[in-house]
């Protein structure tokens, strides 16, 4: 696969995914770090894995967005895990207090939104129904099984079947479930 100015062939372009998220990214990274010269150490990492994975890239399975957002997630994760074992590695830019950063905040819970909502529209409408009511609203199998007119274990089979789908849809993505 031939590489040209920043183009893979086959459409992925990583200076135009650059500048149109890359500002997006840095903040993510940014406000889940709580480090300026990290976040730039993501972006770029998420821009060097992107780069690399192009010719696997399909814009069927998902948007540049979520997929570069589903990178990012990962590496702000392992910048996190190197963090936690190597404290003395992080910048002098932290003032006191500034600890190990959470791997968990609120826009990592976003990112998994969209990542999940992507792969919920790659799988089947009675699986993704029947994961949605059981799993995502935390109705009861036997209520969620009334209201369609089906038996409680065709709602779970749809369940265990949707899941697996779902895990499927994610790693197609490039997400680590």
């Amino acid at each position: 696969m031939a590489r040209d100015h920043g183009r893979v062939d086959g459409g992925f372009d990583v200076r135009a995914a650059y500048a149109a998220h890359g500002a997006e990214l840095y903040r993510f990274a940014l406000r889940q770090l709580d480090d300026g010269g990290a976040a730039q150490d993501v972006v770029q990492e998420v821009f060097l894995r992107a780069w690399r994975a192009a010719d696997g890239y399909d814009p069927q399975l998902s948007g540049v967005r979520t997929w570069l957002f589903a990178i990012a997630r990962n590496v702000v994760v392992d910048e996190a895990r190197r963090f936690a074992v190597r404290p003395w590695q992080r910048t002098l830019t932290e003032g006191p207090g500034a600890d190990v950063p959470g791997v968990v905040g609120i826009d990592e819970a976003v990112v998994d939104a969209w990542v999940v909502e992507e792969a919920l529209g790659r799988i089947g409408e009675d699986h993704r129904s029947a994961i949605v009511q059981t799993h995502l609203r935390g109705r009861p199998h036997a209520e969620v099984a009334a209201e369609l007119g089906i038996p409680v274990g065709t709602l779970r089979s749809r369940v265990f079947y949707g899941m697996r789908a779902l895990r499927l849809a994610m790693e197609e993505m490039g997400v680590e479930p």
